[in-house]
């Protein structure tokens, strides 16, 4: 009777430990799809934004049909899910991609901006940030994901 209680014992140990590996590995991946979708939704609200800029006249403080002045303010370039920029060309690579390094060129003349978002948690690849993107034009919003 000894022997099989202290098998029994083990057994209900290994069997805790796996279940216990499983939940944290679940965790983990749930904080990287949550902070995805947070970024991806953050990033529709600032296009929307742009769009609104895009549309306003610029005696109303607008851009009067094109982005080229279209900044992020101080409290839509960063919150609690990542950091937030404007760039007039598409990401493609997240290990070259530097958060807070803004790629609009002033003067420009642009019909279709990028707004970049960086998540707080690694990505696909576990060793980059979450990125993902919105292309912005005065009709449509698009959003791609790319870690």
């Amino acid at each position: 009777m000894g022997q099989q209680q202290l098998l029994l014992i083990i057994l209900g140990v290994i069997i805790i430990g796996i279940a216990v590996a499983v939940g944290i590995n679940m965790f983990a991946s749930n904080a990287v799809d949550a902070n995805r979708d947070a970024v991806t939704a953050d990033l529709t609200a600032l296009a929307s934004k742009a769009q609104q800029f895009y549309k306003k006249p610029t005696t109303m403080g607008g851009g009067g049909n094109d982005f080229n002045t279209f900044t992020l303010g101080s409290l839509d370039a960063t919150n609690g899910n990542g950091a937030y920029e404007v760039a007039t060309t598409a990401p493609t690579d997240p290990v070259n991609a530097v958060p807070g390094t803004p790629t609009l060129a002033v003067g420009a003349s642009a019909q279709t901006i990028y707004i970049i978002g960086y998540g707080k948690e690694k990505g696909r690849d576990n060793s980059n940030l979450v990125m993902a993107y919105s292309t912005v034009t005065p009709s449509a919003i698009t959003a791609a994901v790319i870690n």
